[in-house]
């Protein structure tokens, strides 16, 4: 269980965010500038805030972000251009990319998880947008950190790669039983994933609901004023 009451202030943004949430994946929606990336960048550690933060019992608020146990996929793929697709993943494990034995094997394993084999010795400028988060989707792997969160990976990839990420996504989720959370603009995509979807607004988590209940929320719904849908067009 990810648990978390978290407050922040920017200038005239005052962020207030409290939540639970399970094992699996966990959508984020809201309006643009409502506050989905900040508490992404909150449970992360890429900027400070004030309350608590907890996982599996430990109280993570205080912890930097290499020493949380979270790995974060961004919008951007974040690959090494000067390195192989099989040191971008390396680099997960070690800086220097001296690995032990079984630590390559844990690359070599990755790989075939997101089925690059034949890529590993190819570069960045090599792949297509769909092998690149693929790449970075491995590198991940290899860090086996029990929480996943991701700032719209998959947002310029054309409608069929990334209906393939994110299938990639659920199955790793489900697979290795990570607490997994995506900030998207798209309901479609916190459909597809399943899990729970939280609604932002203005800095607060303003409706937390299963996924399938976008599929026609109730008209009392705080997803309705999100997803502009009226009682008359219902």
């Amino acid at each position: 269980m990810l648990s978390f009451d978290v407050s922040y202030h920017w200038h005239n943004f005052h962020a207030h965010y409290q939540a639970q949430l399970a094992l699996g994946v966990t959508s984020i929606l809201g309006a643009s500038g409502g506050g989905k990336s900040t508490l992404l960048s909150l449970l992360g550690g890429y900027i400070e805030g004030q309350g608590s933060l907890q996982f599996a019992g430990q109280e993570l608020l205080s912890l930097a972000p290499y020493e949380r146990p979270i790995t974060t996929l961004f919008q951007s793929d974040n690959l090494f251009p000067q390195l192989s697709v099989w040191d971008n993943i390396a680099i997960g494990l070690s800086p220097s990319r001296a690995l032990s034995q079984a630590q390559q094997d844990k690359v070599n394993w990755a790989l075939a998880q997101v089925q690059l084999q034949q890529h590993s010795d190819k570069f960045p400028d090599q792949l297509s947008g769909g092998q690149a988060q693929r790449v970075a989707i491995a590198r991940v792997l290899v860090r086996e950190k029990p929480i996943l969160l991701l700032d719209e990976p998959f947002s310029a990839l054309d409608p069929k790669l990334r209906s393939d990420m994110l299938h990639l996504i659920k199955t790793l989720t489900e697979q290795y039983q990570w607490t997994t959370i995506m900030v998207t603009h798209s309901p479609m995509d916190a459909i597809l994933l399943g899990g729970q979807v939280l609604l932002v607004e203005e800095g607060k988590v303003a409706a937390q609901v299963p996924a399938s209940v976008l599929r026609d929320p109730p008209s009392d719904s705080p997803f309705n004023r999100y997803l502009h849908v009226s009682p008359v067009a219902k």
